[in-house]
C-alpha cells in the first residue's frame, strides 16, 4: 500500500517506460534524444523521482505519443495536481485540503469511471449542500464557519466531473445503513434521498441498494473506491479512505480482488430500477 503521490510517481514512470518500449527505444536512447543523463529516465521510469510536465512532454514528444487524452493524463500524473486552470481548480484550495484529499480529487478528475462501495454516507458526488455541510462538520471537529464553507465548496465543485463532456461514469452501491442513518435532521435527508433518486436517472450514473435482508457481505470490511481510466488499465487504482490519510493499492492482484469484491457485491444488491424505487419509499417513510 503507498499513499497517493508514490502511486502516482510509481504509474507514471511505468506508463512511460511503456511507451519507451513501444518506440523501440532503450532508456540510454530516449535520454540522448531530450539531452539527459541516463540515469534520470530511470530513476523517473522506477518512479524513484518525480517528473515535471515539461520533462513528461519531451519524453513523450521524443516517443511519438501523440494521442491528447493520453498526453493529458500523462502530464496531469506528472502535474501532482498543482498546476493551474479549471482542470485543476483544487490548486487554490491548498492551504485548506490535505495532500492525500488533494491527491483523491486529482485522480477523480482524470478517471473515466469511479466504482465505490459506501457503507456509511452518500457518495461525496451526490451530496446536497445541506447534507455535505453535515456530514463534513462532524468529520471535522472543531472547525469554524468559514472553513465548513470551504470544504463544502469543495464538495460540491468535485460533482463538476458528472457533468464534464465525457462524464465520469459512476457506479455506487450503497449499504441501506447509508439510507437510513439520518445526518442533517429529517428535512436535510428527504432532500438527500430525492436527489439520490434524481441522481439514478442519470445515464452516468449507476445506484444499487445493499439491502438489510442481504446479511452479511464482503463489504462489512469498509468502504472502497475503484478508478478507471480510459486509456490505460496500468493506472486503475483502488483507494482506502481512512481518518487521516487515504491509502492506495495499485498491484493487479489488489485490483482483482476488489474488482472481484465488487461485482459480488453488485449481484447481491437490488438491480438499479428497484434500488430507486426502495429508495423513493425509504424518503416517503415506507
Amino acid at each position: 500500500m503507498q499513499h497517493g503521490p508514490a502511486v502516482r510517481r510509481r504509474k507514471l514512470g511505468a506508463e512511460l517506460r511503456n511507451l519507451r518500449a513501444q518506440a523501440g527505444l532503450t532508456s540510454g536512447e530516449a535520454a540522448r534524444l531530450v539531452g539527459w543523463h541516463q540515469s534520470k529516465v530511470s530513476r523517473i521510469e522506477t518512479g524513484i523521482s518525480g517528473s515535471k510536465p515539461a520533462d513528461v512532454r519531451l519524453l513523450l514528444d521524443a516517443y511519438g505519443v501523440e494521442d491528447p487524452q493520453l498526453r493529458e493524463l500523462m502530464l496531469a500524473l506528472a502535474s501532482d495536481g498543482g498546476s493551474g486552470g479549471r482542470d485543476h481548480w483544487w490548486h487554490a484550495y491548498r492551504g485548506v485540503l490535505p495532500p492525500t484529499y488533494r491527491d483523491f480529487i486529482s485522480l477523480e478528475s482524470q478517471a473515466s469511471a469511479m466504482r465505490t462501495l459506501e457503507t456509511t454516507v452518500v457518495p461525496g458526488l451526490l451530496q446536497t449542500p445541506e447534507y455535505a455541510r453535515a456530514v463534513t462538520r462532524a468529520a471535522v471537529e472543531g472547525s469554524d464557519e468559514d472553513q465548513l464553507d470551504t470544504l463544502v465548496e469543495v464538495r460540491l465543485a468535485r460533482q463538476d466531473v458528472l457533468r464534464a463532456q465525457p462524464p465520469l461514469e459512476l457506479c455506487a452501491v450503497l449499504d441501506e445503513a447509508v439510507l437510513r442513518r439520518e445526518v442533517g435532521g429529517p428535512e436535510v435527508m428527504a432532500r438527500q434521498l430525492g436527489r439520490l433518486v434524481e441522481a439514478a436517472r442519470l445515464p452516468q450514473v449507476r445506484l444499487q441498494v445493499l439491502p438489510f435482508a442481504a446479511g452479511a457481505h464482503i463489504g462489512v470490511t469498509g468502504p472502497f473506491v475503484i478508478f478507471s481510466f480510459s486509456r490505460t488499465s496500468d493506472l486503475d487504482v483502488v483507494v482506502l479512505d481512512h481518518l487521516t490519510s487515504s491509502l492506495y493499492l495499485e498491484r493487479k492482484e489488489d485490483l482483482q480482488a476488489y474488482t472481484e469484491a465488487f461485482n459480488a457485491l453488485r449481484a447481491h444488491a437490488l438491480s438499479p430500477g428497484d434500488s430507486s424505487d426502495y429508495i423513493a419509499a425509504i424518503a416517503d417513510g415506507a
